[in-house]
C-alpha cells in the first residue's frame, strides 16, 4: 500500500477520495450572535460532480469529483488562537474524489470532511480533512477548487496534490506541506462529464461580540 501511495502522489495520478462525512459545526463562542449573522447573510454553496480530464493520468483512468459544501460562517471556534468566533469561511459538507486505475486494477478511496469554503464569482475553493482512506491519507487536509463554467464554457476542477503544493528545501529536496484552510490551486482540469453549481456569496458579517 505504501508503494502505491508514493506512486500516486509523485506521478500525479492521485488516488480517489470518496467522502461521505458531513462536517460537524461546533457551537460558536456567541451562539445567538453567530446564528443571527448566518441567517442574515446569503450563504455560499457548491453542489455537483463530474469526471475530469487529467493529462498526466492514463487515458483509461476514471477520475471523478463530487462536492456538496455549504457555508457555515463563524461555526468553528478556535479559542486558543484568538478565533473564539471562528472564521467567516467556515463550512460543512462532503467532498468525493474517485480514481479508478484499470492498469493497476486498483481504486483508491478515502473519506473527508469539509471545513472551509470561499467563493469568488463562479469559482469556489473548498478544503476537507481526510478521516479514512486506503492510500494512507488519514489526517491530511485536501484542497479542491471548482469553477462553474459560464457562456457555454466547461466546468473545471483543481486539487492540491499531484501538480501543486510542493515545498522545495534549501538542499533541493522536496516535500508536501500541509494544506491550509480554503487553500487550493486554480481549477486546472476540465470536466468532461457532469457539472457543478457554484452559488457565490460575500463573506458573512462578523457576529456581534458576546455581551
Amino acid at each position: 500500500m505504501k508503494k502505491r501511495t508514493r506512486a500516486l502522489v509523485l506521478a500525479g495520478t492521485a488516488a480517489a477520495l470518496v467522502a461521505t462525512l458531513i462536517a460537524a459545526a461546533p457551537a460558536p463562542a456567541a451562539p445567538g450572535a453567530a446564528t443571527s449573522a448566518a441567517a442574515a447573510a446569503k450563504l455560499a454553496s457548491v453542489h455537483g460532480g463530474g469526471t475530469v480530464l487529467f493529462p498526466y493520468a492514463p487515458k483509461e483512468d476514471d477520475i471523478r469529483f463530487t462536492v456538496d459544501a455549504e457555508s457555515a460562517p463563524w461555526s468553528r471556534p478556535h479559542p486558543s488562537s484568538g478565533l473564539e468566533q471562528g472564521l467567516p469561511t467556515d463550512a460543512r459538507g462532503r467532498v468525493t474524489v474517485y480514481h479508478r486505475m484499470p492498469a493497476q486494477d486498483f481504486t483508491g478511496v478515502a473519506e473527508a470532511e469539509v471545513d472551509c469554503m470561499v467563493t469568488g464569482g463562479k469559482t469556489a475553493t473548498v478544503t476537507a480533512g481526510v478521516t479514512s482512506s486506503n492510500v494512507g491519507w488519514e489526517g491530511k487536509r485536501i484542497g479542491i477548487s471548482v469553477q462553474d463554467g459560464e457562456r457555454g464554457g466547461p466546468d473545471r476542477v483543481g486539487f492540491s496534490w499531484a501538480v501543486a503544493n510542493v515545498d522545495v528545501k534549501p538542499d533541493g529536496s522536496v516535500a508536501e506541506p500541509t494544506v491550509g484552510t480554503c487553500m487550493a490551486p486554480a481549477p486546472f482540469t476540465e470536466v468532461t462529464r457532469g457539472g457543478f453549481k457554484v452559488t457565490p456569496a460575500a463573506l458573512a458579517p462578523r457576529p456581534a461580540a458576546q455581551q
